[in-house]
């Protein structure tokens, strides 16, 4: 029989409540609260602390306290990722961020959902779906990227966008719900 982890990982509806999360999440609230207390100058402080929250990132990780994330392991982080102020990520299935992706400030990143059907929801239970963002990748202040969500290398999601369905690579998108504007040069002067 699988564990409400082993659920959750699955995307199957499971317990949040479960003793071995709730653990898990506290931990993670404890080294959260290190970061965020934490000043810019003791770098080195920093980089264990996102060592231990993050242990699948690559160098460069750069998080601007306030950051949250529910449990951090389900983060999969490539080089030189930027987090401003107070983002927010939901990782209770993978996320996986490209490298050189950049988050504005207030960006919020859930994979955690809930069963539309308000008896299976009121049992308690939830589930995840994933999301992955790809590489050279800048999203804009105040962005909600909604659970399974893809974005695409080289696009852009304007500030304030509600990502509820996949974006392509190479485009600048906007809007609630966030939709295609229009197509980026492969020219880097964008």
């Amino acid at each position: 029989m699988k564990t409400e982890k082993e659920k959750m990982l699955a995307g199957e509806l499971y317990d949040a409540l479960d003793k071995e999360l709730s653990d898990d999440r506290l931990r993670t609230r404890l080294l959260i609260k290190k970061l965020n207390d934490s000043r810019e100058d003791e770098v080195e402080d920093r980089a264990c602390i996102l060592k231990e929250l993050i242990p699948n990132a690559q160098q460069g990780l750069w998080l601007q306290p306030p950051f949250y994330c529910d449990y951090g392991y389900n983060m999969v982080v490539g080089e030189r990722v930027f987090f401003n102020f107070n983002c927010v990520v939901l990782d209770v299935a993978q996320v996986t961020i490209g490298s050189r992706t950049l988050f504005g400030p207030n960006v919020q990143i859930y994979t955690a959902t809930h069963p539309i059907n308000h008896i299976e929801r009121a049992s308690g239970l939830e589930y995840a779906k994933p999301i992955s963002i790809g590489e050279d990748v800048w999203v804009g202040g105040s962005v909600v990227i909604c659970p399974g969500v893809s974005i695409g290398h080289r696009s852009v999601i304007g500030a304030g966008s509600v990502v509820t369905r996949d974006i392509p690579a190479g485009v600048f998108a906007a809007g609630n719900p966030c939709r295609v504007i229009r197509h980026l040069e492969e020219d880097s002067s964008n």
